[in-house]
C-alpha cells in the first residue's frame, strides 16, 4: 500500500474516532452540555463540581477544547435538563446547548 495513502487513512481515523466515541456515549442516557466560556481545566472542574450536585449524576467528563461536558446518570434515571442547565449557570458559566434523551435545548436568540 502506498505510504501516502496509509498516512491519510491514519489521519482520517484520528479525526473521526473521537467524534464517533462522543456519539456513542450520547446514544445512552448521557447528557452533553456545551458551555460558551469553559477555557481551562479549572473551569471544567468548577462546572463539574456543580453538576455533581444534581441528583442522579454519577460522572462528569469535560472536553475543554470542545467546550462540552458529558454527564452520566445513575442507571435507570433520567437527568433533568433544567437542573443540568441551572447547575452550569450556578457555576457562573453560560450553557449554550444541552443534548439529552429528552431533547436538545439551546439559548434563545436575543431580540
Amino acid at each position: 500500500m502506498n505510504q501516502r495513502l496509509i498516512f491519510f487513512v491514519a489521519l482520517a481515523s484520528m479525526l473521526v474516532v473521537p467524534e464517533f466515541v462522543w456519539a456513542v456515549k450520547l446514544r445512552g442516557r448521557a447528557v452533553a452540555v456545551y458551555v460558551d466560556d469553559m477555557h481551562c481545566k479549572a473551569c471544567a472542574q468548577k462546572i463539574a463540581r456543580k453538576l455533581y450536585t444534581v441528583p442522579g449524576v454519577v460522572a462528569v467528563h469535560a472536553d475543554v477544547k470542545k467546550n462540552v461536558a458529558m454527564i452520566t446518570p445513575q442507571k435507570g434515571k433520567d437527568l433533568s435538563p433544567r437542573a443540568i442547565w441551572e447547575a452550569v449557570e450556578a457555576a457562573k458559566f453560560k450553557p449554550v446547548k444541552l443534548v439529552s434523551p429528552q431533547g436538545t435545548f439551546k439559548v434563545k436568540p436575543e431580540v
